[in-house]
Order: structure tokens, then sequence, then C-alpha cells
């Protein structure tokens, strides 16, 4: 039992043990989760085919100190711009690993553009967007193929609006045949974190190493978001991206993201960090990205695992 006349201890706790993921493009790595430093990563909002728009927008984010750069891949066009975006940005002397956002099309987009899939540095899949059915199944081991192929790491990344319907289903009936059965939150959330694990458990099943994938589960309540995330860390040791979906534009949506990030930080939750920002209209997409370095700021960036969070040592002067 803790002696009460001790000061309370200060600091985060330590950080997750986790595998490490190594995110490359040429002689740049970024090393996500096995106790290195919290990333802080952005994305685009250009449509990804206007490959001079995207690169610049791309390099402002780096310059910014965004370490990783998601861009959308979502049709031919976009899919067919990759590698020349990768191109400019080398001529611009910005080696910022790209990762590619695939919904829906990725299986054919990655399949069909192999120079977009060897420009990109990481793939992010949503395994409830996929297809259905046996469809899913094939479209998602098709990606992963792919990704083996080229060596290329995968964040699994579940989305509240985008559950696979028939796990959830399926935990419903579950949760109606208990004798106390969960609140309907309770069992969405259980779905995210159940999707996002099985789907990581058959990437490695297709021959993905467990070192290239990192899992997210987003939610746009901040109270769901810390439940779901530190079921998840109990549950996993891939590394865990952390973010509030649709946080919304300006202050709102900078408190909704920060006061997440915070807590499942000081809780030593969390391997790379976005801070989604709707723009104000002619607003600085670099915004998100000073936001992300100041929500990762202080101790619980640094702490590697199995350290201590700073403890005060000196006991009460009087009993």
């Amino acid at each position: 039992m803790r002696d009460p006349c001790l000061p309370m201890p200060a600091g985060p706790a330590p950080r997750r043990a986790s595998r490490t993921m190594r995110v490359a493009w040429g002689a740049r790595s970024v090393r996500v989760g096995g106790g290195a430093p919290v990333v802080v990563q952005s994305m685009t909002n250009t449509d990804t085919a206007d490959v001079a728009a995207t690169a610049a927008q791309a390099g402002a984010l780096a310059r910014a100190g965004s370490e990783l750069v998601r861009i959308t891949v979502n049709t031919p066009a976009a899919a067919a711009a990759v590698a020349a975006i990768r191109e400019r940005l080398d001529r611009m002397g910005v080696d910022v690993p790209l990762v590619g956002d695939f919904h829906y099309n990725g299986h054919k987009l990655l399949t069909q553009y192999p120079d977009c899939a060897q420009a990109l540095s990481k793939y992010r899949i949503n395994p409830g967007n996929v297809g259905t059915g046996r469809t899913r199944d094939d479209n998602f081991a098709q990606m992963i193929e792919v990704a083996c192929r080229h060596g290329k790491p995968v964040r699994i990344g579940v989305n509240w609006g985008s559950l696979d319907q028939s796990l959830l289903a399926r935990l419903m009936d579950e949760n109606a045949a208990r004798a106390q059965p969960w609140d309907a939150r309770e069992v969405m959330r259980e779905a995210l974190v159940a999707s996002a694990i099985d789907s990581a458990r058959r990437a490695e099943q297709l021959g993905l190493p467990g070192d290239a994938i990192c899992l997210s589960a987003k939610v746009s309540s901040v109270q769901d978001l810390i439940s779901v995330y530190r079921d998840l860390a109990a549950r996993c040791d891939w590394p865990l991206h952390l973010g509030l979906t649709e946080a919304g534009m300006g202050s709102k949506g900078i408190v909704a993201s920060t006061a997440a990030m915070a807590v499942l930080l000081q809780l030593g939750i969390g391997d790379t960090i976005r801070v989604s920002l709707t723009p104000e209209p002619g607003g600085d997409r670099t915004r998100e990205v000073v936001v992300a370095q100041a929500s990762r700021g202080g101790c619980a960036s640094r702490c590697r695992p199995g350290n201590s969070a700073i403890r005060a040592s000196n006991r009460c002067r009087s009993r």
C-alpha cells in the first residue's frame, strides 16, 4: 500500500512497450513505436492528381515539422500522380516519407499502378471499406500482398463510421445473449478494437511482418477515443496511431484533439499522432502540425518503455 505521506508521483506513466515500425524513404528512416519519440504526421487536402499542388503542400507540412505526410489515393488519376509527387519532393530536397490513404478501390490501384505502390513508404488500409464477405477478405489480402512485395509497412485504421457490419452484427447478437448486456456504445467500442486486432492478425497470416503493422481506431468522441485506445493498448503490442476523426474547425478541433491525446500520452499510450483539423477558408494547413507538436510535448513523448515516470522521493517531514 502506498505511504500516504509520500508526495504523489509527477509526470507521465512509462511508455507502453510496443514493436518498432520503420517508415523509410531513401536514407530517411522514421521509427514508430519501440520507445522512439512520438512521431507527428499530417495529411494533405489537395487533389492528389494535381502533382504541383500536392508536392508543394507536402513540402510545407514537412518543413513545419511533420515527419510523415499522408496523401489520398482514391482514383486512377491520383495513383498515377504519386510517383511524380515523390520525384518532385526529392528534387525539392524533401525526403519526408509519403503514406497512401486507400479506400474501397485500394486493391485495384496498388495492383494497377506499381509505381505508386513503390513510391509510397506506407499504406493506410481501412478493413471496414474494402468490401463485404469473401470480397472483403480477397481485397484485403490483395493489398497486404502488395505491401509484402514492395516491403512496405501498413497502418490498419478502423473507423467508427465504417465498421465491418458483419462483425458488428455478430457482437450485437452475442451481447443480446448476455445475462447483463452491455450498452450499444460499449459494443461499438469492442467492435472497433476487435476489427483492428483481427485484421492485424490476418495481415500477419498473409505474410506481413509483425513489425510492419501499426493500428488506429478513430472515433469522434473524446471519451470514446480514450476508452478504445486504453483497451487496444492492453490487448496488443503493435504501435498505435492516435487521432480524433472529425475533430472540427479552429479552436473546437484543437481542444477536442488535444484533450484526448493529452490523456492518452500521459498514460504512456500512443506512438504517432495526427491532429485532424478542418481548415478554415484560406487557412494554413500547417497549423495541424504545430498543434500536434504541442500535444506531444513534455516527457510523454520521450519516456522509454520500462522507465519510471518522474517520482518524488522526499518523505513528509511530520506524521
